[in-house]
C-alpha cells in the first residue's frame, strides 16, 4: 500500500501536469480564434514520450466532421524533412556524397547546374531558376514534361553557394536522383524507408484530385478576412519530393521519436542532417539538410514548415517536439511553436525567435481589457511580467495583416506602428504601416512609412510603386 506522502506527491504532480496542459490548450484556443483556424492537432513529445495531445475545432466545416485522433493534414512543404532524410539514408548506403555534384548522379543536366551540390540543392542554395511560375504561383506551363524542358532554359538565379533563394526546382531534382538511386518511385522509397519502419498507417502522399481517408478539409480566408474558402491542393506527381504528405500528429510524434533514437538514421547521419550550413563564404546559410534551422546555438531547433498552415519543431539539445498541424492556408503555426516549448522549456519563452507568440497572446488579453492605445508600454508590462521576449517583426505584421484584412483599420495602424517602434530600421515594418495608414485614409503618413521603407530597401518594388500612386 502506498504512503499518504508517496499519494500526495503523486497527485501533487497530476495536478501540476494538469494545470499546465491547460494553459497549453488555452492558448492554442485563443489563436484559434485570433487566427480563425477551423481545426488543428497538437502534440508535445518529451524526451521520447508524448506529454500532450490534442485535436480541437472541426476537420469540415461543411459537413460538421470534428477533428478526431484519425484525421490527416497536408503538410505541404515540410514534405522536405523527409526528403532529407532519405537523401540521408542514401548516404548512409554509400550511394549518394552530399558535396557530389547532382550531375554525378543525373545525366543531362544544363552546363550552368553541372556544379551545383546535393548540399546545395537540400539546402535552396543552388542559385536555380524556380519551376513554379511567379504570374501564376503554379508550375511553369504545359505540364510536367514541358515545365522540366522550360525551366532547364531559363538563367541561374546565381552562382551556386553563393544566397539561399527558396524554389521547388532543388526538390523536383532530388527527387529524381532518389528514385534513380534507390531503384524504385520516390513515394514508394519514402513508404518503404520511413512510413512502414515507424508504423504510419495514417501518412501518405496525395492532393484534391486523390482519395485520402479522414483528410481535413484545407481552406483559406477569403478578401473580408473572415469568409472561408476551400483549397484546391495540387502537388504533381515529380514535385512531391517538396511536398504533398498527409499526416497527423501521432503518425509525426512517432516518425520524430524514430529520428531521435536512431531508428531510422545512425546518431552520426542525424547530428549531420539537422547542423545548419552555410554559404561559400562561410557565412551561415538558413537551412540544414531539408530541414530550416530556426535557431543556432542554445535551445537550437530544426523545423518541417508547410503552406504556412503545418509546422513541426524539434529541439535536438532539449529532447522536445512540437507539432502543430492545421486546416487553414496562412494559419502561420510555426509563429505559435516556441511559445508552446516554452510551457516545457522556460528559457524557451525568453527566446521565442520564431514569433513572440506567448508576448502577443497576453497583449492581447490586455487589449480586450483596456483597447489598443498606448500599446508600447502594455507590451512592456507583458514582457515584464511574464519574463517573455518581445514579438518579432514578423508576427506583429502577420497580426497587423490579419486587422486589415478585417477591415479594422484604426487597430491594424496601432499594432504596425508597434512594429515600427521596435524595429525601426526595418524596411518591411515601415513598408506595412505605410499600407495600414494609406487604408486608413491617412496619405501623407503612408507616403512618409513608404519613403522610409525605400531609403532602407530600394529595391523595395511596392513601396515604390504605392508611392507612384499616391503621389498623384
Amino acid at each position: 500500500m502506498k504512503s499518504c506522502s508517496a499519494l500526495v506527491f503523486f497527485f501533487a504532480v497530476a495536478t501540476a501536469h494538469a494545470s499546465q496542459d491547460k494553459a497549453v490548450v488555452d492558448f492554442i484556443q485563443s489563436e484559434m480564434r485570433e487566427r480563425q483556424i477551423p481545426g488543428l492537432q497538437i502534440a508535445v513529445i518529451a524526451h521520447g514520450k508524448p506529454v500532450l495531445s490534442r485535436m480541437l475545432g472541426a476537420a469540415s466545416i461543411q459537413y460538421g466532421v470534428p477533428v478526431t485522433a484519425d484525421s490527416v493534414f497536408s503538410i505541404n512543404s515540410a514534405t522536405k524533412s523527409f526528403t532529407g532524410v532519405a537523401v540521408m539514408q542514401l548516404a548512409e548506403q554509400g550511394k549518394i556524397d552530399l558535396q557530389a555534384p547532382a550531375s554525378r548522379y543525373l545525366a543531362g543536366l544544363p552546363e550552368s547546374w553541372q556544379g551545383i551540390t546535393v548540399t546545395q540543392l537540400l539546402t535552396h542554395t543552388s542559385g536555380l531558376p524556380d519551376i513554379i511560375d511567379p504570374a501564376t504561383s503554379n508550375l511553369l506551363p504545359g505540364g510536367a514534361d514541358a515545365a522540366w524542358k522550360a525551366v532547364q532554359a531559363l538563367p541561374m538565379e546565381s552562382a551556386p553557394g553563393q544566397r539561399f533563394s527558396y524554389n521547388q526546382t532543388n526538390y523536383v531534382v532530388l527527387e529524381k536522383i532518389i528514385a534513380l538511386l534507390s531503384g524504385e518511385p520516390f513515394l514508394q522509397f519514402i513508404q518503404r524507408k520511413q512510413f512502414d519502419p515507424v508504423g504510419m498507417p495514417h501518412s501518405g502522399f496525395g492532393d484534391s484530385r486523390d482519395v485520402v481517408k479522414n483528410k481535413a478539409n484545407s481552406y483559406r480566408l477569403g478578401p473580408d478576412g473572415k469568409t472561408l474558402n476551400n483549397v484546391i491542393e495540387d502537388f504533381p506527381l515529380y514535385t512531391r519530393a517538396g511536398a504533398g504528405i498527409n499526416s497527423n500528429v501521432q503518425d509525426l510524434s512517432k516518425w520524430i521519436v524514430a529520428l531521435q533514437r536512431g531508428r531510422l538514421l545512425k546518431p552520426a547521419s542525424l547530428r549531420q542532417l539537422w547542423a545548419p550550413t552555410s554559404f561559400a563564404d562561410a557565412s551561415p546559410a538558413p537551412w540544414a539538410l531539408g530541414w530550416p534551422a530556426i535557431r543556432r546555438g542554445e535551445h537550437r531547433a530544426v523545423a518541417g514548415i508547410g503552406g504556412a498552415r503545418s509546422a513541426f519543431y524539434v529541439y535536438p539539445d532539449d529532447d522536445l517536439a512540437v507539432i502543430i498541424l492545421t486546416n487553414l492556408a496562412g494559419a502561420q503555426p510555426e509563429q505559435l511553436i516556441d511559445a508552446v516549448a516554452g510551457f516545457y522549456v522556460p528559457a524557451l519563452k525568453q527566446l521565442n525567435s520564431s514569433g513572440g507568440g506567448y508576448a502577443l497572446y497576453r497583449l492581447r488579453q490586455e487589449i480586450a481589457r483596456s483597447g489598443y492605445g498606448d500599446l508600447g508600454r502594455k507590451l512592456q508590462q507583458v514582457m515584464t511580467q511574464y519574463a517573455v521576449s518581445r514579438p518579432s517583426q514578423n508576427a506583429l505584421n502577420s497580426w497587423g495583416y490579419r486587422l486589415l484584412a478585417r477591415h479594422e483599420t484604426k487597430p491594424a495602424v496601432a499594432v504596425l506602428d508597434l512594429a515600427v517602434r521596435l524595429y525601426p530600421d526595418d524596411a518591411n515594418a515601415h513598408d506595412s504601416l505605410g499600407e495600414a495608414y494609406a487604408a486608413d485614409q491617412a496619405t501623407a503618413l503612408a507616403i512618409r512609412h513608404y519613403r522610409r521603407a525605400l531609403e532602407l530597401d530600394p529595391q523595395n518594388t511596392n513601396a515604390a510603386e504605392r508611392l507612384k500612386a499616391l503621389e498623384r
